[in-house]
């Protein structure tokens, strides 16, 4: 790939690299989603790949035209021609000129706004800085490229020089033996496809890229899949298939625009007899000359315009890129082995075995079972990927300059690197209309992400370095997993069923928890690996974009605000401003809102006198985090305890505590957000009352609440005769087990849509964590009896919220009858579109050289109880992700420091108190819409042919009491 694209962008970085090593890969990235890790594609090789002289010595020729790039990228060939390329963003040549005036119809990447954003950028941090800050933000998103090129390079010696097993890492010993294996067979079969003698429904694609291509992007894809495929060691076969069908068509496109672009120069292909090849052939190199320059000035939005132009290979589809994909898998199955174990006796035989195998597993689905195919590696394997994810090509990054500004729906972001405002998951109906929306109607939003994007980061190296100690010890501190696999036990000698029954409930229990711990243990590393990373930096951002109700999320997946207590403990504001008196209090009311354990249950006052009481603690925890008495490890998020301990030690020992710098962001968080979003649309003092909307001495506690009025239904029910009523026998069983934690995920989210199936299992899990009841089925029964209690207790204390989420959901029911199989469509207060998803989905058999395999592909009618059940918590979601937006668009004209996490807002100690205003007022300000009154006008207006429920009934709630509410958000 890259090939004949950017040499003379980058020939003499290149040529520099080239003489301080004696080769070249050149490397691939693929598209991929932001929720989720793809592996980078690492390098390839030369089709010719390596020689061998008569002495014996390995030669690598050195790729100097060897660059690419990717459909899905707004990439281009690799950092260090980057690094060349950034001094001449603003040359304005003749040539460039006269190749943009052709392409004026083309979305230039260069949006309106860049110049004025950039000249602020410059005038905060110095125009050197900026410059150096570009050009290394321009390697970030470039040099998983170049890094793997030069990973290979090291590897290929290492093995050359025969010290690749005591040098390298598992995994990566693994790839450099499975590399000329596989690819020795995709060439004899892409060979086999030329002369016509392979009749697979895949050959017709499978000769489009070279082998050694295809071999990288098999290999790297599916560990990839493995790395991430939720700790089994497995990937399912129809995902691993797709996903590198997907990519090898990709690269292919690419592959076959740049060959066909190349100049005729043998002998026997001369074309100055025919005046028409002339021209075409002019055009072309014309046309190629367009593209090296548009490299060259990263307009990539316009090189991937002319190479679709110029593309005359149809899409292959999804039948093609999964037979494809499954073939690619079945060769490295074939081929890919793993090195005997290292402590094996010399005179054993070699232990050499396949390192994946082809399964197939049972699932039990409300509609039955289901069998599906996996294709798993081997232990040895699995073993060695939790190690690797350090050496993981993480290609979404945090940025080290603020993220460009939005403007579109692929404008914005990051520099380079595909960037759209909607996470669509390739629902075409949402980004379609997203992109017919007016750039005017966005606007809000647009600068709602920016706002949240040009919040600034650092990493806390004190906390990172106890985080290092912990798990380079094992781990099992501070909710971090054991880096131990659980001992499996052996089988029992004895020919009782029941004990070998017990045994093998006890493997499968255990071997379930050691599959956890696998994946646990690659989050973790993948986190640490960013925050390493990250830790000698000033400062860097993150650009945020929306899911499809509205609500912002990072677009780095690994270490955000919005992630575990690991990710918020290790981060912090870079910026840091002087505590003031407020500040210091709202410190220590933050330490005890960390602690949790009910402490955050106090009154402000309270919290602040328990921090006071622990002051030694504090200090400890400071000084000494492992050495000491380790109070901070009591806390329910132990790392940002630890964090605060330590900014409120330094500022208690200052000769003056209020002009401390602090960095921590504080948190405001909404209680039990969601009901009061509902309570606000119905006007319910009740409701309102429970979730503090209204003033009070101390926080109301919905969950307290729930939890005593089941206890109440359990103690009636209790009263009954056991013997013939199950619900007494229940009843007794449980009442001393019901307490806030019991019902809080239940009550959290019952206004996001959660079933009685769901309300069970929530319950069964807490139960199971406390070994309350042994017995599996005595549980499951219980856990029914204590669902079914909790949903009518959150029925009789929030009527309104239910009455309210019932009349939603008749109005999506009516809406997609209306719509004839139509998704159901709203717009948010903010002027978001939003389209609920969930079509209904057909089963296509495909025959692959694997196994048949079933695609579901989207009809075109939608799945109307879905839609019904979905509409009323994704609505609310869009309410509480406007509010979140609302309130940082309004934090940033106050100049405040602003991060949310969808109900939960964060700024320096010293501003917690403006923010607290603000954040009411725009509550009030949205509420006092009327909101449910344009929804179902909006209907009415869309369908007024159909009849839609009338409004629910509402209460008189004042919406101005939220603005003397000291807890409503707290």
């Amino acid at each position: 790939m890259w090939r004949h694209v950017a040499n003379r962008a980058s020939i003499k970085k290149l040529k520099a690299i080239a003489d301080k090593s004696s080769f070249r890969h050149t490397h691939f990235l693929e598209k991929t989603t932001q929720s989720e890790l793809h592996p980078n594609r690492i390098c390839s090789y030369n089709q010719k790949g390596f020689q061998i002289s008569p002495l014996g010595d390995i030669k690598f020729k050195t790729l100097l035209n060897s660059c690419s790039f990717s459909l899905g990228f707004k990439g281009f060939a690799s950092s260090a021609a980057a690094e060349q390329i950034v001094s001449t963003e603003e040359e304005d040549s003749d040539e460039v000129r006269e190749i943009e005036s052709p392409l004026d119809k083309v979305n230039s990447y260069n949006r309106p706004n860049q110049p004025k954003q950039k000249q602020k950028h410059v005038s905060i941090i110095g125009q050197g800085k900026y410059i150096a800050l570009r050009r290394r933000q321009i390697k970030v998103e470039t040099e998983a490229w170049e890094a793997a090129a030069r990973e290979y390079q090291e590897l290929l010696v290492d093995m050359c020089e025969q010290k690749l097993a005591p040098n390298l890492p598992y995994v990566k010993s693994l790839f450099l033996g499975w590399f000329e294996p596989l690819k020795n067979a995709i060439s004899a079969e892409q060979d086999l496809c030329k002369e016509g003698k392979n009749r697979g429904a895949y050959a017709p694609q499978f000769d489009q890229l070279p082998a050694d291509m295809m071999t990288i992007i098999t290999m790297h894809k599916l560990m990839g899949l493995l790395m991430t495929g939720g700790g089994e060691g497995g990937a399912r076969v129809v995902q691993a298939a797709l996903h590198i069908g997907e990519a090898v068509e990709h690269e292919a496109r690419i592959h076959r625009f740049m060959e066909k672009s190349k100049r005729k120069t043998t002998l026997n292909e001369s074309v100055d007899d025919d005046p028409e090849a002339v021209n075409n052939e002019q055009q072309m190199q014309k046309l190629r000359k367009k593209v090296n320059v548009l490299v060259k000035k990263k307009k990539l939005q316009q090189v991937r315009h002319i190479v679709k132009q110029q593309d005359e290979m149809k899409p292959w589809g999804q039948d093609a890129q999964v037979k494809v994909g499954s073939r690619l898998i079945q060769l490295l199955m074939e081929t890919a082995y793993i090195q005997p174990p290292v402590d094996q006796f010399e005179d054993c035989p070699p232990d050499v075995r396949p390192a994946f195998v082809h399964t197939l597993k049972t699932v039990e689905t409300p509609r039955g079972s289901r069998r599906y195919g996996v294709i798993e590696c081997d232990p040895l394997v699995r073993k060695g990927l939790e190690k690797s994810a350090m050496h993981m090509v993480i290609p979404y990054m945090p940025m080290l300059l603020p993220p460009v500004n939005w403007t579109g729906y692929n404008r914005g972001g990051y520099l380079f690197l595909p960037s759209y405002i909607m996470r669509t998951h390739g629902a075409k109906q949402q980004r379609d209309v997203v992109k017919r929306t007016p750039k005017k109607q966005l606007e809000p939003v647009f600068e709602a992400l920016n706002t949240l994007g040009a919040t600034k980061w650092r990493v806390n190296r004190k906390v990172l370095g106890v985080v290092d100690r912990i798990w380079a010890s094992g781990g099992r501190l501070a909710d971090l997993v054991d880096r131990d696999d659980v001992p499996v036990p052996e089988e029992p000698d004895t020919d009782d069923e029941t004990e070998i029954k017990k045994w093998k409930w006890k493997v499968k229990t255990i071997k379930k928890e050691n599959r956890e711990r696998h994946s646990q243990r690659c989050d973790i590393e993948l986190k640490l690996a960013v925050a390493r990373k990250m830790k000698e930096e000033e400062g860097f951002y993150y650009p945020h974009n929306l899911d499809f109700r509205g609500r912002a999320y990072p677009m780095h997946p690994y270490l955000n605000h919005l992630g575990s207590d690991l990710c918020r403990g290790v981060l912090e504001f870079a910026e840091g401003r002087p505590l003031g008196a407020s500040g210091l209090k709202w410190l220590k009311i933050h330490l005890a809102n960390v602690f949790g354990g009910g402490v955050d249950k106090l009154s402000h006052e309270g919290r602040v006198a328990f921090t006071e009481e622990h002051l030694v603690d504090i200090y400890d925890s400071s000084d000494r985090p492992l050495e000491g008495k380790r109070w901070w490890l009591n806390a329910e998020d132990p790392f940002q305890c630890l964090a605060t301990c330590m900014n409120l030690a330094e500022a208690l020992r200052s000769s003056s505590p209020e002009t401390t710098v602090s960095h921590m962001p504080i948190h405001q968080d909404g209680s039990c957000n969601g009901l009061q979003h509902y309570a606000a649309l119905g006007r319910d003092k009740l409701g309102a009352a429970a979730v503090n909307l209204v003033q009070g001495e101390k926080p109301a506690d919905v969950y307290s609440g729930i939890a005593s009025r089941v206890i109440e239904i359990m103690r009636r029910d209790a009263e009954g005769d056991p013997s013939t009523d199950q619900n007494a026998k229940h009843a007794r069983l449980l009442v001393d087990q019901v307490d806030r934690k019991l019902v809080k995920q239940t009550v959290m989210t019952s206004v996001y849509g959660v079933t009685y199936i769901g309300a069970r299992d929530q319950i069964k899990r807490r139960l199971k964590e406390r070994c309350a009841i042994e017995d599996e089925a005595v549980l499951f029964a219980a856990s029914c009896y204590a669902a079914k209690t909790t949903l009518t207790a959150l029925g009789e204390m929030f009527e309104a919220a239910r009455s309210i989420m019932s009349w939603l959901g008749d109005c999506a029911k009516v809406h997609v009858i209306a719509m004839k199989n139509h998704p159901v469509q709203w717009t948010t207060p903010l002027g978001l579109p939003v389209v609920q998803p969930y079509r209904k989905l057909g089963r296509h058999l495909i025959k692959t050289s694997l196994q048949v395999l079933t695609l579901q592909r989207e009809t075109d009618k939608v799945m109307v109880k879905r839609q019904r059940t979905a509409f009323p918590p994704n609505f609310v979601h869009s309410l509480d992700g406007s509010h979140m937006m609302m309130t940082a668009i309004a934090c940033k004209e106050a100049g405040l420091s602003f991060a949310g996490v969808h109900d939960s807002f964060w700024t320096h100690a010293c501003d917690v108190d403006q923010m607290s205003v603000i954040l009411r007022e725009k509550f009030v300000e949205l509420y006092e819409a009327p909101i449910l009154e344009n929804l179902l006008e909006s209907f009415q207006k869309s369908f007024p042919n159909m009849e839609f429920p009338p409004l629910p009934e509402r209460g008189d709630f004042d919406l101005k009491e939220v603005l003397k509410s000291p807890y409503f958000f707290n």
